[in-house]
């Protein structure tokens, strides 16, 4: 096969992370290639829990209904203790809706329906996912990237981006590493499975004796529920091993993958124009649903510079993808490091990531009249004609909310402030600035 035309992003893997960033990119008029290496889509429950942060993100999108009407709240926990049984906590709030926070809670949904909803919107917007499609080799000149495919074919795209998960082939070709330790030495087992009378309004958990605990969470699909447990539970088969803890029969067992747990990043996100984002960048324990999350807004996050870059012919601004999100996951292995060795009852603002900022970023400017900074995450309000913020912020582009006497806040497409200013903006980096009153 030979050489197709040049398209403007070509995205490698269609995981949360790559299919987030085709999402940013064809609502806002880019073409791209997305293509992954594996020959059917993911099938396993893995990255179960959405945080607030990223539904605000997904009703930017269009689809944080659909994660809402399929999720559930994170039920609380039940601890076995011999003959005992005590009912726990929670690991996610309960909270109401506010204003500022119309996604309060962390919500359970399986991963392969997140990603199901996300894929969805990708071929509303005209995208078409290429299973069994990876990288045989990656070259680049100075404004091209050159990718010979698994399939024989070579693609030309102005930009690339590795979406491809933890075992990254991208990773390799740009000479990435990642650098960290082993948080232990254990290896864990996460498995979907039926677990026949286990109560399902409650997420069980099993403190065993130098194994740590063992916990088997209710799915909101198929009456399946997530184990979790180191993986000695399985020396004498997985099935006999949980029929053994919980005294229940188990019956299919659907899907189940082995990790260790590390927390690891690459040195840098960019090889000139190649970008890396999510599991590619960096991995870590699965404490405090913080993969999934931070994948989905490295997309988030590079999906409209990249935008800002091919309509201006200026990258500049792309200097400031690894400049606000490697701090992120630096903080992020350190977090979910300590929560994998603690006790925590809750998380809510621990983990919710509202609280993430790029204050500090070369994009906040000027000073802030209040509490609000240039760089912090944009509250939720209602307008004056009534229409709720995030909904106007759908539009893809920057927002500016008009203030009588007081400085016009300039919200950048992503969500964060860019500004307090007093001027009008019309064009922000490439992205048309839609006006709204206060």
């Amino acid at each position: 096969m030979g050489i197709k035309d040049v398209f403007q992003v070509l995205i490698i893997g269609a995981g949360v992370t790559g299919l987030s960033l085709a999402i940013e990119l064809l609502r806002r008029g880019i073409t791209i290639r997305i293509i992954d290496s594996a020959h059917a889509h993911f099938s396993g429950s893995r990255g179960k829990g959405i945080q607030p942060r990223s539904l605000e993100l997904l009703n930017m999108m269009g689809i944080a209904t659909d994660v809402l009407k399929c999720g559930t709240l994170y039920p609380h926990l039940k601890f076995h203790i011999g003959p005992l049984s005590i009912k726990g906590w929670s690991l996610g709030t309960h909270d109401a809706p506010s204003e500022a926070r119309p996604f309060p809670n962390l919500i359970m949904l399986e991963q392969w329906r997140t990603e199901e909803i996300l894929r969805k919107k990708v071929q509303n917007l005209g995208g078409e996912i290429e299973l069994g499609t990876g990288i045989e080799a990656l070259t680049q000149t100075d404004d091209q990237v050159i990718v010979t495919l698994t399939t024989g074919e070579t693609v030309r795209a102005e930009y690339a981006v590795a979406c491809d998960g933890g075992r990254s082939t991208t990773r390799g070709f740009l000479g990435l590493q990642l650098l960290g330790a082993a948080v232990d030495q254990k290896t864990s087992i996460v498995a979907d499975m039926e677990v026949e009378g286990l109560d399902r309004k409650y997420w069980h958990a099993y403190p065993f004796r130098g194994a740590g605990l063992r916990s088997l969470a209710p799915l909101p699909a198929g009456g399946l529920f997530q184990l979790q447990a180191t993986d000695d539970i399985s020396l004498k088969g997985l099935a006999n091993g949980v029929q053994k803890l919980t005294g229940k029969k188990v019956g299919h067992i659907a899907w189940q993958s082995r990790y260790r747990h590390q927390a690891r990043m690459v040195e840098r996100y960019r090889v000139g124009r190649v970008f890396i984002a999510g599991d590619a960048a960096h991995i870590h324990p699965p404490s405090g649903a913080q993969g999934l999350n931070t994948g989905l807004q490295d997309a988030c996050n590079l999906g409209w510079k990249l935008v800002s870059a091919l309509r201006t012919g200026n990258d500049s601004i792309l200097k400031t993808y690894e400049a606000e999100r490697r701090p992120v996951a630096a903080d992020m292995l350190g977090l979910t490091a300590k929560l994998h060795t603690s006790t925590s009852k809750s998380r809510g603002d621990l983990t919710n990531q509202l609280g993430l900022n790029y204050r500090g970023s070369s994009l906040a400017l000027g000073n802030a009249p209040g509490t609000l900074m240039p760089g912090d995450r944009m509250p939720d309000q209602f307008l004056s004609n009534g229409i709720k913020l995030f909904d106007v912020m759908q539009h893809g582009g920057a927002t500016q909310i008009m203030r009588p006497n007081r400085d016009h806040i300039l919200i950048r497409p992503d969500g964060y402030i860019a500004e307090f200013v007093s001027r009008e903006v019309n064009l922000y980096y490439g992205h048309n600035v839609v006006k709204v009153d206060e």
